[in-house]
């Protein structure tokens, strides 16, 4: 098995269409088509099913895919260290991050990591929660920021910093004679939030705070990030949920945060790590991003 076999499969599983992927790959079909065959030799199981009218994975092609897309990382990982320790670099630290993790928060913590340590570089993954979990156990990351700490075994989940949840409001909402608005009021109106699969743990501490209101909340609409939240609210779609620290990064003029009345809940962000004695670098790093040091105000008004 060599590696052109693992990017020709990938190319066909991405495109399930042997013509287009070997346009794709920029060589005839039937070199492409011996290649497969030989990698399910090489297997022992068969990854396609085809026939004249299409091409799908098998379960085992699917499993297969999987694993692959994860060797093709490493390599890449791997180039990159390369690269990195020949312009420098000492050490390296691969962070994924889950739920728009509080940027202003992160920020300062990548900034201090440069002014301390530039010799350590800090490569940043933009993941789901699960596909970060899975990558912790892996060994791809060393370390993950994600809003949600019930991931199972082999995992440590440590709260680093919280903010208040505050509400999102369009420019001239009745809503706005408020400066701080009673939750019940907010569940009056139709809600933007975003999805599970994007936002994991952001929609389960909501989830919390929405289910112990014990009032059905009227979702207009379900996005993936919080800038197009925001966007949303702005054009009047429904109200939004968010944390202090978010709001100003997606300021928006037609948007106005306010807090919630009472005592506000919070949304924590924890730092995940695998639950081993971790390396002196990356136990520098999880002391930088101690809660100790406040960042953002918690209040907007």
């Amino acid at each position: 098995m060599e590696l052109r076999h693992l990017r020709y499969f990938v190319a066909v599983a991405e495109e399930l269409h042997f013509a287009r992927a070997a346009e794709r790959l920029h060589i005839e079909q039937s070199p492409l088509s011996r290649a497969i065959k030989e990698l399910e030799h090489a297997l022992s199981a068969q990854l396609f099913e085809r026939t004249t009218r299409s091409t799908r994975l098998t379960w085992a092609g699917q499993v297969f895919l999987e694993d692959v897309r994860r060797v093709f990382i490493t390599i890449d990982q791997a180039k990159a260290s390369v690269k990195a320790a020949a312009t420098g670099y000492r050490g390296i630290l691969r962070i994924a991050l889950s739920d728009n993790v509080a940027q202003p928060r992160l920020a300062a913590v990548l900034a201090q990591c440069r002014e301390e340590e530039p010799e350590v570089e800090i490569r940043l993954f933009e993941k789901p929660l699960s596909q970060q979990v899975k990558g912790l156990r892996s060994g791809l990351y060393d370390a993950g920021f994600a809003q949600f700490d019930d991931v199972g075994q082999g995992i440590i989940a440590e709260p680093v910093w919280s903010d208040a949840l505050v509400v999102a409001v369009p420019a001239r909402h009745p809503l706005l004679a408020h400066k701080r608005i009673p939750l019940e009021e907010v569940l009056r109106y139709p809600l933007v939030l975003c999805q599970p699969e994007s936002c994991e743990g952001y929609c389960r501490q909501i989830e919390g705070v929405l289910r112990a209101a014990n009032t059905q909340p009227i979702v207009a609409e379900h996005v993936a990030t919080l800038d197009l939240m925001i966007t949303l609210v702005a054009a009047g779609y429904g109200l939004g949920l968010a944390s202090a620290s978010h709001l100003p990064v997606c300021r928006h003029q037609e948007v106005v945060a306010r807090p919630l009345a009472g005592r506000s809940p919070r949304l924590t962000t924890y730092l995940l790590r695998p639950d081993v004695d971790p390396s002196d670098q990356l136990s520098r790093f999880i002391d930088r991003a101690n809660p100790a040091k406040p960042l953002a105000r918690d209040n907007p008004t």
